[in-house]
């Protein structure tokens, strides 16, 4: 089983920036895709980003391009969202999620972390 934790959140003001963390244990880091989905108040979880388990390969959604950068070290068995250019539409619950298959850990994925607050005040 794998277990994921994220941490980092907080509240911010616009214009500012966060960093998210998500420690993964359970099984071998380096297997899996990794992504993050955000959901905002009254919404649906949504997708964020998603990097590969070599970090070869990422996908943002479009509206983080150029702002959000995901990134892992696999030594730390963790994955990062930094979040730039902070906007009041970013406030959500910053979701971690693992699959073993990338395309995976952009809809569906195998897991998911309990959630941090993001709250970015304008």
């Amino acid at each position: 089983q794998v277990q994921l934790v994220e941490s980092g959140g907080g509240v911010v003001q616009a214009g500012g920036s966060l960093r998210l963390s998500c420690a993964q244990s359970g099984r071998t880091f380096s297997n899996y895709a990794m992504g993050w989905f955000r959901q905002g108040p009254g919404k649906e979880r949504k997708f964020v980003a998603a990097m590969s388990w070599s970090g070869g390969t990422t996908y943002y959604t479009d509206s983080v391009k150029g702002r959000f950068t995901i990134s892992r070290d696999n030594a730390k068995n963790t994955v990062y969202l930094q979040m730039n250019s902070l906007k009041a539409e970013d406030t959500a619950i910053y979701y971690c999620a693992a699959s073993a298959d990338l395309l995976a850990a952009t809809t569906m994925p195998a897991y998911w972390g309990q959630g941090t607050q993001v709250t970015v005040s304008s």
